[in-house]
């Protein structure tokens, strides 16, 4: 018999695991993949950490996280600066001066971008949006939303950005300095070997089952264990009983290259509607790579249907309410406990899941946090 039966070993999963391991109490971790680390998982391809299921970049101000997953892996230096791409025009994300600078070939200063901005504002602003399309305009103006918000967008939720609600985008980073480093956070980095070294750490002395699916035998793994902790979809756990949440999907191609540097940065996003994928990676950046080959990943948004992998929770009203019956549902399960992005129907940075995580042990071991 375990004390707790972790369904899932990303992040979540994986700091719950070593938490209650380490006060002394038996738990089996199921992981329906055939690794562990859910999506933060890397795998080394050619000397390369490639990040199998999308870009993760460690990014928090909260010194107390940053100083927690230093424990596991050392970090290094790396500041995430995309590139957009819009047809043969390359601009620096997010949006600041050196943005500016290039698509308007009269303004040099902050006073002069936003005046340009505001000059373009001003054809189309509605002061209340009520869709994506018209906060961009108010926040950004049009040429910027046409070049570089438009494309990427539609391709990345499948629908037009006037269906699409205000809050997507309300806080999208528009500054007037030249700085391409796209988080405000005090700490940021990539483990130095990638993120699956940090999962095998956090799950040593843990039993830990690959290629087991919790669905597969449900009746026999709920009476295994005091407690459930679970990190998959809410709505499939409760059988869908009220319907299907929504989710965005992602396809990747990856390819390795007989080349020592594709496209010179990390991500590059590709913002117009004419190229069908959102961006490419190229793993290598992430970490300073000097390899005479390279790995790519070219990321296709897709919407999901049963059977594909979940990645984005479509956070609109309706999905929302939905997720709200699932939650007060759960709220009379004393034995289970839902964490991490498909638990909770919430993207999470990663620094939020740890904390989320060592929350969460806190409480059910009764200490202070």
């Amino acid at each position: 018999m375990y004390d707790y039966l972790i369904v899932g070993s990303g992040l979540f999963g994986a700091v719950c695991a070593y938490e209650l391991n380490k006060a002394g109490k038996k738990c089996l971790v199921l992981e329906k993949r055939p690794h562990i680390g859910g999506n933060v998982y890397t795998e080394n391809t050619e000397g390369i950490n490639v990040h199998k299921y999308g870009a993760h970049i460690f990014h928090t101000s909260d010194k107390e996280i940053w100083n927690y997953i230093n424990n596991f892996a050392e970090f290094n230096n790396y500041v995430n600066s995309p590139v957009a791409r819009y047809k043969n025009e390359c601009y620096n994300l997010p949006f600041n001066m050196n943005t500016f600078t290039k698509l308007w070939n009269d303004v040099f200063t902050p006073d002069e971008a936003k005046k340009r901005i505001e000059e373009e504002r001003a054809d189309s602003l509605v002061e209340n949006p009520e869709n994506l399309e018209q906060q961009a305009i108010k926040l950004v103006g049009k040429t910027i939303y046409e070049k570089l918000i438009k494309g990427y967008t539609e391709k990345q939720w499948g629908r037009p950005c006037a269906e699409l609600p205000p809050f997507i985008i309300k806080r999208l980073p528009v500054r007037f300095t030249f700085d391409n480093n796209y988080f405000n956070d005090r700490y940021q980095g990539i483990p130095i070997g990638g993120y699956t070294a940090i999962i095998e750490k956090m799950l040593k002395g843990v039993e830990v089952r690959l290629n087991c699916d919790f669905f597969d035998d449900r009746a026999a793994f709920e009476k295994c264990a005091e407690k459930i902790i679970f990190t998959g979809a809410i709505d499939r756990f409760y059988d869908y009983r009220f319907g299907a949440l929504q989710y965005r999907s992602v396809r990747f191609e990856t390819e390795v290259l007989d080349t020592d540097n594709y496209q010179g940065n990390a991500v590059v996003n590709y913002t117009g509607s004419d190229v069908p994928y959102t961006r490419i990676i190229e793993h290598k950046h992430f970490e300073f790579g000097t390899q005479p080959k390279t790995v790519v990943s070219r990321e296709y948004s897709a919407e999901w249907k049963m059977g594909d992998e979940p990645y984005y929770p479509v956070n609109d009203e309706k999905n929302n309410a939905l997720y709200e019956k699932y939650k007060k549902l759960s709220e009379n399960d004393a034995n289970v406990i839902f964490g991490g992005r498909l638990g909770q129907y919430k993207y999470y940075d990663m620094h939020v899941v740890i904390k989320n995580a060592l929350q969460t042990v806190a409480e059910e071991l009764n200490t202070v946090r």
